[in-house]
């Protein structure tokens, strides 16, 4: 019988039963991807990410309960809180690989964690899905997509928040998912964020998405530093900055628990 130690942690606020939940397994050697993907979904929570030793460094995956992603920001923040407070490292920086290449998360002198990720630019589509339009329950407008996801920006926080999406529609389309914006009432922009071809109905923060967000909302601006808040029902917040090709992300996480996983 195998022991994995497992560590649940609240990404992007600074309170427990806020933020977007994590599960964050360090491992000695890679299990088999079945178990991994199986330990995701009995952990039910948008994200599980393992991690070995990689070089001078770590290797990271990230799975939902029904697939394996190619770049999660929530889970990597979460992980290297299980660093910082858990497992003891005290450097500044914090490096990983992953299939998205290299990224990096270094730690503020006000404890918040900064990550350092690629990226991602919109383009607009010329004839946008129908679905996306009935899943959403909105009327045609322009339709970005990024490397992972389609974009829309609506016209106000109040438009963002009424929203009731048909996700079995949304899970129709040829995307990781759905990302929906607009001008913040208390913020830079807000955000919704719909991922049902993964196994996830509406994540509650979701740091990957803000590398398409801030190069969009940039464009629209001219500005390359952004507060942002993610309008789930848990709600998140960062603060999102473009610099050249990599977006940083800086947000704050609590430890919710920690345990033993028997295999």
């Amino acid at each position: 019988m195998a022991i994995v130690s497992i560590y649940q942690v609240d990404a992007f606020t600074e309170h427990v039963f806020e933020g977007n939940p994590a599960a964050i397994c360090p491992l000695q050697a890679w299990l088999p991807d079945d178990v991994m993907q199986k330990i995701a979904m009995e952990n039910n929570l948008a994200e599980t990410a393992f991690i070995v030793a990689y070089e001078d460094a770590w290797q990271i995956r990230w799975f939902t309960p029904a697939v394996e992603v190619a770049l999660c920001g929530h889970a990597t923040l979460a992980a290297a809180h299980c660093f910082y407070e858990q497992l003891g490292y005290d450097k500044k920086e914090i490096r990983f690989f992953s299939k998205s290449g290299w990224l990096t998360v270094s730690k503020k002198n006000n404890g918040q964690l900064t990550l350092d990720f690629p990226a991602d630019h919109a383009t607009e589509i010329t004839v946008p899905p129908e679905a996306i339009f009935e899943g959403l329950g909105i009327n045609h407008c322009t339709v970005y997509k990024g490397k992972f996801d389609y974009l829309l920006e609506l016209e106000n926080e109040a438009a963002i928040k009424a929203l009731k999406p048909d996700f079995r529609k949304l899970g129709t389309l040829d995307s990781r998912g759905i990302l929906v914006t607009a001008k913040g009432d208390h913020s830079d922009f807000v955000s919704r964020c719909f991922f049902p071809q993964s196994g996830i109905d509406e994540d509650p923060v979701t740091g990957s998405a803000h590398c398409l967000l801030t190069t969009y909302w940039h464009s629209k601006t001219g500005r390359n530093i952004f507060s942002a808040i993610q309008l789930s029902a848990r709600k998140g917040s960062m603060e999102c900055e473009l610099k050249g090709d990599r977006v940083l992300m800086t947000g704050s996480a609590k430890t919710y628990l920690k345990g033993e996983i028997y295999i």
